[in-house]
């Protein structure tokens, strides 16, 4: 596992990373989110000991990564910011090298950069020079180089930065895929990313953890967990439903007379009362579901707490 105690960073007069500590094990897919400058970046950069922490310590495997960082960068596949490369290298010889570098040779090595370059679907651009390359290609090649050598942990920062919505798909299912061997952190600005890969996010602002859990822990977490979203033939029925027990506020759809949301007190499971005014008054309901939670919500509160409004 990947365990992170206390760790410090600062840029001059700039604190990037103030204390933080965590641990992943593996099988988890851990989701890093914050706004920019939040120290996502720094953070990860200190796991796989491209930046040396102030203070604190980085432990990978039970290597730590300030007295024997070979040892853990050979356990790591990182996919940087921007996913650099040598852009005059055409993608089948850069793919190559970074196999022989990774150790890897003859037979295993073909095999593994046919297995990775099938799975990301670069064989249109291999002999192209990286630096012609899309945006998009840009990073599957960066993903290809990160997981050539099947590390049983990695660090992906934005992995899906620049991809079309079906690229998108396939790198997340990939991304699920590896997670069965493989440790696997990432960072983030899509919360749909989230949902779709991740087992447990935390959420960081002004260097700090301000959040921990599993996605659904922290939708939990939005005063919409628990609303319940009602679509009635007319409007002119919230005065009744508002004086509903359990309901905090009642939210309509200026674009759809009726549609209306109905936020419940917290803790309050709203959804029954709903229920039987509805059975109770007759009403033909045209729509009604229970929200889970919205993480982007619980994500603006929280980070705008740590920064204020203006920052």
């Amino acid at each position: 596992m990947i365990e992170v105690e206390h760790l410090h960073k600062r840029f001059g007069d700039f604190v990037a990373v103030e204390d933080i500590s965590l641990t992943i094990r593996p099988g988890e897919v851990l989701g890093i989110l914050g706004p920019n400058g939040a120290g996502k970046t720094t953070t990860m950069r200190m796991i796989t000991g491209y930046l040396h922490p102030d203070r604190g310590r980085v432990e990978v495997f039970g290597h730590d990564v300030t007295n024997a960082p070979l040892q853990v960068k050979s356990l790591l596949g990182y996919l940087p910011e921007g996913a650099p490369a040598y852009g005059e290298m055409n993608v089948r010889a850069f793919l190559d090298f970074v196999a022989s570098v990774r150790g890897l040779r003859g037979r295993k090595k073909r095999e593994r950069l046919d297995g990775v370059i099938g799975k990301l679907e670069l064989e249109p651009v291999l002999q192209r020079p990286i630096d012609t390359l899309s945006k998009g290609f840009k990073r599957r090649v960066g993903l290809a180089q990160a997981i050539v050598h099947q590390p049983p942990a990695l660090i992906l920062d934005e992995p899906t930065d620049g991809l079309d919505p079906n690229q998108k798909h396939q790198v997340r299912q990939l991304i699920l895929e590896l997670a069965q061997n493989s440790l696997i952190i990432i960072s983030t600005h899509l919360l749909e990313e989230v949902h779709a890969v991740c087992s447990r996010a935390i959420i960081i602002a002004q260097g700090r953890i301000v959040a921990d859990g599993t996605p659904a822990a922290l939708e939990r977490r939005s005063r919409y967990h628990g609303a319940v979203r009602i679509q009635l033939p007319a409007a002119g029925l919230e005065a009744e439903l508002a004086i509903l027990p359990g309901i905090a506020d009642i939210e309509s759809d200026p674009m759809l007379p009726g549609r209306l949301l109905l936020i419940p007190k917290a803790g309050y499971d709203l959804f029954p009362a709903v229920r039987d005014w509805i059975s109770q008054n007759g009403i033909e309901v045209l729509e009604l579901s229970v929200e889970r939670g919205r993480l982007d919500e619980v994500f603006r509160q929280l980070t705008l707490e740590e920064t204020g409004p203006c920052a």
